[in-house]
């Protein structure tokens, strides 16, 4: 249900006035309504019949690889053996029943930014650039039905560093467009520092939204180079677009 296969092709175009959107999804997209945390804990109560395993780790902005070895060092637990496999596996089977919450939400004007964005003359392309692994990126984004604004993009599974992922963004854009796109022509949307952090070191953009668990101030003093409260003000959000 959630698989997204890629389409190559051979012949590769550059797009001058195209420009690239990467959204991140928890605390920019949605909120899951603590699904992911409750079934990376759920996981390991399953696996190591630990309670509340990931309680004291800072888990915003990381990938979702990066989240599992660290709560494997915390509790001590073998690294060999196939057993983040075995975690991403129970993780996923959990999450499926986790995000069908009442607390679970959209964002604030992302539908509206979305429907906006693609009902152009194609100048913006959009793409997820997530800490998540790719199957449980689409597990979060499936009850609002927002899948399909995302047909390619760079996952926590492709790298654990999030530093990483914005050229393997790129290229499975490509490969899907036949269409190249320069690292300053991409933005990345999210509500992190780490989000800043991992457009920086490419020239791309970042728009940071105060919708996680970080102020607008310390996502000025991150980098970001611009900073929405939210993106309820789609034209404002248009006119950021335009202007980076």
């Amino acid at each position: 249900i959630f698989a997204y296969p890629l389409t190559y092709r051979k012949k590769t175009d550059y797009c001058k006035h195209m420009k690239l959107i990467l959204f991140d999804i928890d605390g920019t997209l949605i909120d899951s309504g603590g699904a992911g945390t409750r079934s990376l804990d759920l996981a390991f109560k399953e696996l190591f019949s630990i309670d509340n395993a990931f309680e004291g780790i800072s888990m915003a902005g990381k990938t979702d690889i990066q989240i599992m070895k660290e709560g494997i060092a915390k509790h001590n637990l073998p690294s060999e053996n196939g057993i983040l496999s075995e975690i991403i596996n129970t993780y996923i089977k959990n999450l499926v029943i986790e995000i069908n919450n009442d607390k679970k939400h959209v964002k604030p004007g992302i539908k509206e930014a979305l429907k906006m964005l693609t009902s152009g003359n194609g100048n913006y392309q959009l793409g997820l650039l997530t800490g998540n692994i790719e199957q449980g990126a689409r597990i979060k984004l499936d009850p609002f039905g927002l899948n399909s604004y995302f047909p390619s993009g760079a996952f926590g599974n492709d790298d654990e560093d999030r530093n990483k992922l914005l050229p393997i963004a790129l290229e499975r854009f490509k490969g899907i467009s036949g269409k190249e796109i320069n690292f300053n022509d991409c933005i990345i949307v999210g509500d992190t520092p780490r989000d800043v952090h991992c457009a920086k070191p490419y020239g791309a953009s970042c728009i940071a939204v105060a919708t996680g668990p970080y102020s607008v101030s310390s996502l000025v003093e991150a980098g970001a180079d611009l900073v929405m409260k939210d993106l309820s003000d789609t034209d404002a959000f248009l006119k950021a677009i335009k202007g980076v």
